[in-house]
């Protein structure tokens, strides 16, 4: 059973020594920088408190590390969820937010155990990229009211709404407010550019808070925004549930499992490339479903593996999850021992850092290089995109998955070919005695081209004694192909039509057996089929 074993147990059956205890320990403390900022900034955006974003940085990243298969990922709050939760929140208050966080967990754990974790390669690039732009927009948008000091008593959660009521309230710019805003934004840009070492989101803010301070300006922060914010860690709380709540409930549940466990894989796959190593795909969706099961009983948001962060441990020097574990231990030390500093932060420092964090994950050039693609998949990415932003999340990725999937069978259908008497391409056709007709199928026969088979049939201008079914290029045959060829041995038994099957692999024959069709004649080869054709047709 290795593919549940947690990585930190392969990793310490290897051996760890003390250089490398000393090189996660500098990449733990390198990412928690990194991380301290952008969980504060992440739970203000995603419409809960500053704490919570950081109640997620040290429960769930502690346990990601400490239970996954991956060697070096780093958990914690991420932008993918700003919108959900968001939404779970106006919809359901902070309870259901936490109820379905925790039916989350439950449903990455069980997908873990299911050995889904290999169904991350079957979701359409165009998809990804759509969903997580729009996600990067919506980010960008929730964030200008702070940035630019609005006089605002409420912002609108959908995209449009929200832009009318800014319209509305442009007249109420808070200057101050702006030139600390655009100061923050500078800093992490120029560091990232000039010093890219430098943790740019926290230098930015703690410039931005020692001169709100200092100057005495009258500029929002966490606390004047958060003043009755708890500090330190609760203990533990199992939430109030009642079935209708959980009905409610469960389908951001299932959002969050999903976005949680693309996020947390994709992740993984980006680390293999970093270090060389490779992940355990069903064992970090356990992983995912325990640490977002305890941060939801801490009172946090839901959590995945972070791209960026995982990508900072490993430049940082990190060697195994214990880097991880440590991050979390960093930021849970700041909280214990700093937490009173976050009331000081300014609010337009955060939205500074939640820019770039939407910029990257805008991803604009593989946007703009998947609307070079074809029609089709730039139909899908602007569908989604459009979807994200404009209506709702999960209707975006179902609506992306099914016509991506749509679409690509289309496809899959054009390179099918059912070749019949008609076709005189086949120089084969030359040796069939008179009474014998072949068809031949060269690609998967599945439901988007079965019936085709069943319009060459009635193509044929006469009755024949026998008829060769060639199958030797068909690798996979569906329900539906099975019912085609069912209804051609059907129609030709009408007709007193013998029928021989040649060539057919493995998969097409279980699937034939399964059907239970009846006495089937069937050949391994061409050349042995068409000898019994002639057989067949001379006896009558």
């Amino acid at each position: 059973m290795t593919a549940f074993i947690p990585k930190i147990v392969t990793t310490m059956r290897e051996g760890y020594s003390l250089a490398t205890f000393r090189a996660d320990s500098i990449a733990g403390a390198t990412v928690a920088v990194v991380a301290l900022p952008l969980a504060m900034a992440l739970g203000i955006a995603s419409g809960a408190s500053p704490d919570k974003g950081l109640i997620t940085a040290i429960v769930a990243g502690f346990l990601v590390s400490a239970l996954g298969g991956s060697r070096v990922q780093i958990g914690g709050p991420t932008g993918a969820f700003v919108v959900v939760v968001f939404t779970v929140i106006a919809r359901h208050g902070y309870d259901g937010l936490i109820l379905a966080t925790l039916l989350a967990g439950v449903i990455l754990i069980v997908a873990g155990y299911a050995r889904l974790g290999a169904l991350i390669r079957f979701i359409p690039y165009t998809v990804v990229t759509g969903f997580t732009a729009g996600i990067a927009v919506i980010i960008a948008s929730s964030q200008v009211r702070d940035f630019l000091g609005l006089d605002m008593a409420a912002v609108p959660a959908d995209f449009l709404p929200k832009w009318a009521a800014y319209a509305k309230a442009i007249r109420t710019i808070d200057a101050p407010t702006v030139a600390v805003g655009m100061a923050a934004l500078a800093i992490i840009l120029i560091l990232k550019r000039v010093a890219p070492r430098l943790p740019g989101f926290l230098v930015a803010v703690v410039l931005a808070s020692i001169v709100v301070v200092v100057s005495d300006a009258h500029v929002a922060t966490i606390g004047s925004r958060f003043p009755a914010m708890p500090s330190g860690i609760a203990m533990p709380v199992f939430p109030i549930w009642t079935l209708a709540k959980i009905q409610a409930v469960l389908p951001s549940a299932f959002t969050i499992a999903f976005l949680a466990g693309v996020e947390a894989l994709l992740s993984a796959v980006v680390a293999d490339g970093m270090i060389g190593s490779r992940h355990r795909s069903n064992q970090e969706l356990v992983a995912q479903g325990v640490a977002n099961i305890a941060s939801a009983l801490f009172g946090g948001l839901p959590a995945t593996g972070a791209i960026a962060r995982t990508a900072t441990a490993i430049k940082a020097g990190a060697r195994t999850p214990v880097a991880g574990m440590l991050h979390a231990v960093f930021v849970l030390l700041f909280v214990v021992f700093g937490g009173r500093l976050m009331a000081f932060v300014p609010m337009a420092a955060l939205t500074a850092i939640l820019f770039v964090v939407a910029w990257g994950m805008s991803e604009q050039e593989r946007f703009v290089g998947l609307l070079r693609m074809p029609n089709s998949d730039r139909a899908v990415l602007l569908l989604t995109f459009g979807l994200t932003v404009l209506v709702d999340l999960t209707v975006a990725i179902g609506v992306g998955v099914t016509l991506a999937a749509l679409l690509f069978m289309a496809r899959m259908s054009e390179t099918v070919a059912i070749t019949g008497p008609e076709d005189d391409i086949l120089a084969e056709r030359g040796a069939l005695p008179e009474g014998v007709e072949m068809f031949r199928i060269d690609g998967p026969f599945f439901f988007g081209v079965a019936a085709g088979l069943m319009d060459t049939y009635r193509r044929l201008g006469s009755v024949p004694r026998v008829l060769i079914l060639r199958l030797e290029q068909v690798p996979m045959l569906d329900a539906s192909g099975v019912a085609a060829i069912a209804e051609l041995l059907r129609r030709a038994g009408a007709t007193h039509t013998r029928v021989i099957l040649c060539g057919l692999s493995s998969q097409p024959t279980a699937m034939l057996a399964r059907a239970r069709l009846g006495p089937i004649v069937s050949t391994g080869t061409y050349a042995e089929a068409l000898a019994q054709a002639r057989a067949m047709s001379a006896s009558g």
